[in-house]
């Protein structure tokens, strides 16, 4: 790329920065939880019609969506879960077109007494910029949306088609970037600034939802043992499946991607509730779990397992064995993806134009992770045929209390993916 060019856009950003920090805290400033969405997205479709990309706003159809690979069960439902993408179509189309993709929902925000300041009425202290959604993942957005502008500001569009995506769903199903992909919305590349600390994201896990739910038998507590407490047969279920999460990050078990990482795959017991009266021998339990798994593990073949484990605990237990758990699966059945597998020359030349951009902004080589958790890449990499590039901001405490994202990272992933669309997709004149 032409130095003087380079120098232009990376200045065009640092010229918007003030207004891109200010772009970032109004939309975190919506409380974009899941089935909460509208409101940011209404803000995001303004945003970009005002900068003259084609907007598609769509309300999400299960029925358009349940036949395809990758689909995850609905909890509850999608009434008004709407999806937007802005397009730019390139007059020339002489380069590689692009999807730049990110969610607008965030995780709930938990208790507000734990917050410093309120989740939803973002500051800025010390260069980082707090607020719930501000670095998981609306910053990446916000870079997205940064980088196409300061382009357009050196007098150049993108020559080939981009597709910007903001979606619902990435924190429970990922069914709005699936959904994305019924509509037709294809590209050469995606690129998701997911906060990863400017690292290339080149594995990442599946993750599988599931509910246990059990059943006990009601007494006064006065005479708790004639009843069956389906709280407390809770707990040797659960042990049963941290056990089967101990086999699974064996080393022998692990996928040569994370043979460096000491416990690759996570089980999380997120969610229990149970019983009706405090002096009431508890009748019922559901708890909510969690699971990683490994790139190329198989969805059906760990759903069978995890039945098993649960079928042998509740054997040994003298209520249980007459009153099996129910597993009920809700949310995430997805599946591990790994770009570092993806041997194509598509996926090499996007790698190498991410490198040659961020190298030109840091000054450094570009660090690749293997990550815990999934990210909506698996979508465009593993059904698709797109290799995904998950690359974005430095960020703190994403799924916590106040959370945060470096702004100063923020910055630098918007220039990086500035030089990365000028270089991928090559530019032509406005």
């Amino acid at each position: 790329m032409d130095k003087d060019l380079q120098t232009r856009i990376l200045n065009a950003v640092d010229a918007r920065f003030d207004a891109q920090t200010e772009f970032l805290s109004e939309l975190t400033a919506h409380p974009s939880t899941r089935g909460n969405e509208q409101g940011a997205q209404d803000f995001m479709a303004s945003e970009l019609a005002d900068r003259g990309y084609k907007v598609d706003r769509w309300e999400i159809d299960v029925d358009d969506i349940r036949h395809m690979p990758g689909f995850s069960p609905v909890i509850g439902t999608y009434e008004e879960a709407v999806n937007v993408v802005g397009a730019h179509e390139s007059a020339t189309r002489k380069g590689r077109s692009l999807i730049l993709n990110g969610h607008i929902d965030v995780v709930p925000e938990g208790p507000l007494d734990m917050w410093d300041t309120p989740p939803y009425d973002p500051r800025v202290d010390d260069g980082w910029m707090y607020g719930r959604g501000a670095g998981d993942m609306k910053a990446g957005l916000a870079s997205n949306l940064f980088a196409l502008d300061a382009i357009r500001d050196c007098g150049f569009a993108p020559a080939a088609d981009v597709y910007f995506q903001s979606v619902v769903e990435e924190e429970c199903t990922g069914n709005g970037a699936l959904a994305c992909l019924q509509r037709g919305y294809r590209a050469d590349a995606a690129l998701i600034p997911e906060p990863f600390a400017e690292s290339l994201v080149t594995a990442q896990v599946g993750v599988l939802w599931f509910q246990v739910h059990l059943q006990g038998l009601p007494t006064h507590v006065a005479y708790a043992g004639s009843g069956a407490n389906a709280i407390e047969a809770a707990v040797p279920l659960i042990a049963a499946l941290h056990e089967m999460e101990a086999r699974w990050n064996t080393d022998q078990a692990k996928h040569p991607e994370y043979g460096h990482v000491h416990h690759p795959l996570n089980l999380n017991v997120g969610k229990i509730e149970g019983g009706d009266w405090t002096s009431s021998v508890p009748a019922w339990c559901v708890f909510d779990v969690r699971m990683g798994l490994f790139p190329g593990q198989d969805i059906d073949a760990a759903k069978a397992e995890i039945e098993t484990v649960l079928t042998d605990a509740a054997q040994k237990n003298e209520f249980l064995r007459n009153n099996m758990p129910q597993v009920i699966y809700n949310g995430f059945q997805a599946e591990g993806y790994a770009l570092a597998e993806d041997g194509s020359d598509t996926a090499t030349r996007a790698i190498s134009a991410l490198e040659l951009a961020h190298g030109a902004v840091t000054g450094g080589e570009l660090d690749k992770v293997s990550i815990t958790a999934t990210t909506d890449a698996r979508f465009f990499g593993l059904y698709a045929d797109t290799p995904a590039l998950v690359y974005g901001p430095k960020a703190e405490a994403i799924h916590g209390f106040n959370e945060r994202v470096d702004l100063e990272s923020v910055r630098r992933v918007t220039q990086t993916t500035a030089l990365f669309i000028a270089r991928w997709c090559q530019l032509e004149s406005l």
